[in-house]
């Protein structure tokens, strides 16, 4: 039975024996370690009641800043380091496979779907851009009619769902189906750098870090296909000045991928451009469940 007087000393193992009866022993595992390190961590940083009252107040304006357009939240995580950690546990390096990284806030479930060959970039504005590549599997295999997901930021840093009322409506993002040999393509524009939003309380804890908000430039996927793992990546630009200070951890070597800059003229898909334009190219590897 647990002590009436509860103090530093013990109240850690009275809420633990509050568990004793949980009916799932993953929820009883789970809630017994949070306990256990909230409870010391609490008595390492010996917080005043102003602190913990500002930080009961700094999870109350992170859920309310979200909406179906922001994930604040997410971006907690993902400035902590936490989303790549979590990743890296469900998604260990396999060989030949493309690796994941995070989520990022700014994916929507309402992808406007578009045809290979496709231009997404809406009302964006930046220099256009030929994406194509291919997705197999970790055997070799091509992976035909695949769906994915691909979004990305403008020319300013900004991504359509924080400037709806400007873009009108999608832009710089869409839902594709590989071919059948597994291949696809499409046009956009080239992304540039971006800050993550700075105007809610993740930008407060970023400026009292002393950390700079930026993500090097970068094109997000998604990808499904039967029987594989889905696979959560991006491309990034080496020539980014960002590249090994991304804000939210993501970076990663095998990730990075150059653009070739072509002058006007006949695109690779026929495509005639009379101006300046960038292509780049990615073979994605899928990981087979199991």
């Amino acid at each position: 039975m647990a002590p009436r007087e509860l103090d530093e000393h013990n109240i850690t193992e009275a809420v633990i024996e509050r568990f004793a009866n949980a009916p799932d022993p993953r929820v009883k595992a789970v809630c017994t370690s949070l306990v256990k390190y909230l409870h010391d961590f609490v008595r390492e940083v010996r917080p005043t009641e102003e602190e913990w009252g500002f930080a009961i107040d700094f999870l109350t304006r992170t859920g309310k800043i979200c909406d179906g357009n922001r994930q604040e939240f997410i971006l907690l995580s993902d400035t902590l380091g936490v989303s790549t950690l979590v990743d890296s546990i469900n998604f260990p390096v396999q060989p030949g496979v493309t690796k994941s990284t995070v989520l990022g806030p700014f994916w929507t479930q309402e992808m406007p779907d578009q045809k290979l060959g496709d231009d997404i970039h809406g009302k964006m504005k930046g220099e256009p851009c030929y994406v194509f590549g291919s997705l197999k599997s970790s055997n070799g295999t091509p992976l035909a009619n695949a769906q994915f997901d691909v979004w990305h930021s403008d020319d300013d840093g900004f991504y359509d769902v924080q400037q709806m009322e400007k873009m009108g409506g999608p832009a710089g993002r869409g839902r594709f189906h590989t071919d059948k040999d597994g291949k696809f393509w499409f046009w956009t524009i080239k992304p540039t750098c971006y800050p993550v939003p700075t105007d809610g309380p993740v930008g407060e804890m970023l400026r009292g870090q002393g950390r700079h908000p930026m993500r090097p430039a970068h094109l997000h996927f998604i990808f499904y296909a039967d029987g594989h793992r889905k696979l959560v990546t991006h491309i990034f630009d080496p020539t980014d000045k960002y590249i090994d200070g991304d804000a939210v951890f993501g970076v990663k070597e095998s990730l990075i991928r150059e653009y070739k800059e072509h002058a006007p003229g006949a695109a690779p898909d026929g495509k005639k451009m009379d101006v300046p334009y960038a292509t780049i190219n990615y073979d994605f590897v899928m990981a087979k469940e199991g």
